[in-house]
């Protein structure tokens, strides 16, 4: 989710709902945000069996702002070459994708910057099904995380919290996006009060949503983006098949782009079991 015009205009907006936080999430974040990608313990087990939490990228895939984020072009050909050889042009948030701390900030970790070993950390899922079919504007907020904890203990060190909404199902369909008559989205995703709790009370490097942003659609400010990114924290958007994941017990492998001053890019995400 990422437009040059949009997010000029939404900067300025945010702005003043950011400095709310620095005396509290920001501040809080400040303090780890400098271990946050840093190397962490993977879980500890043989991984019996990997499951692709990835969408295969075309040319209709759902996005942010409805218009096509991904392009390819036959450059060479196996009957007329010998071999087969495409270009690609794709938007950096598109697909199942990361978001870079350079993607909300000036300045920040850029996703060629991110500790390789931050990429390979423990899955924590929090099921979001039962509000997200009650409510489209459902958010994971504070309530949720400490029901979460209260159940499985604390989250990982290092780990990647993710909601699991159920939207895998509206795939294929306008209802992916969700937009109403007026053009506004209807899709789950982080309250900010939830990353601020994570800020300030866990060790997370990371958060995934099945859906197209981590900020919920109705969202005008991107307060969460703006919340968790500046921390020095990742996050991935568009993730699939989260009804196929535990809990807890899994180790997300998170296989980014490497480019230099990128702010994101489409991801292939692995869940061993």
């Amino acid at each position: 989710m990422c437009h040059p015009v949009i997010m000029e205009y939404v900067k300025g907006k945010a702005l003043s709902r950011r400095d709310l936080f620095r005396g509290s999430a920001a501040a809080g974040a400040a303090i780890v945000a400098s271990a946050a990608l840093t190397p962490r313990p993977v879980l500890a087990q043989e991984a019996n069996r990997a499951i692709d939490l990835t969408y295969t990228l075309t040319h209709d895939f759902p996005t942010y702002f409805g218009e096509q984020q991904f392009f390819d072009e036959d450059v060479f050909t196996y009957a007329e070459h010998g071999f087969n050889l495409k270009m690609l042009r794709v938007n950096e948030h598109t697909g199942t994708h990361m978001d870079a701390p350079l993607h909300f900030t000036d300045g920040g970790t850029s996703i060629a910057e991110v500790q390789v070993e931050a990429l390979v950390c423990p899955l924590a899922i929090v099921d979001l099904q039962e509000k997200a079919d009650a409510n489209p504007d459902a958010q994971v907020t504070p309530d949720d995380l400490k029901a979460w904890i209260a159940k499985h203990g604390p989250f990982p060190q290092g780990a990647c919290v993710a909601q699991n909404s159920g939207w895998q199902k509206r795939m294929g369909s306008p209802r992916f996006r969700n937009a109403d008559d007026e053009g506004k989205m209807h899709f789950p995703a982080f309250h900010v009060e939830a990353v601020t709790m994570l800020l300030e009370e866990a060790d997370v490097a990371g958060i995934g949503v099945d859906t197209l942003s981590i900020d919920y659609g109705l969202s005008a400010d991107f307060i969460t983006h703006y919340t968790w990114l500046p921390a020095n924290r990742w996050a991935v958007e568009n993730m699939a098949n989260l009804d196929q994941m535990p809990p807890t017990g899994a180790t997300l492998v998170v296989g980014a782009p490497k480019h230099q001053g990128g702010t994101g890019g489409p991801c292939r995400l692995i869940a061993l079991l």
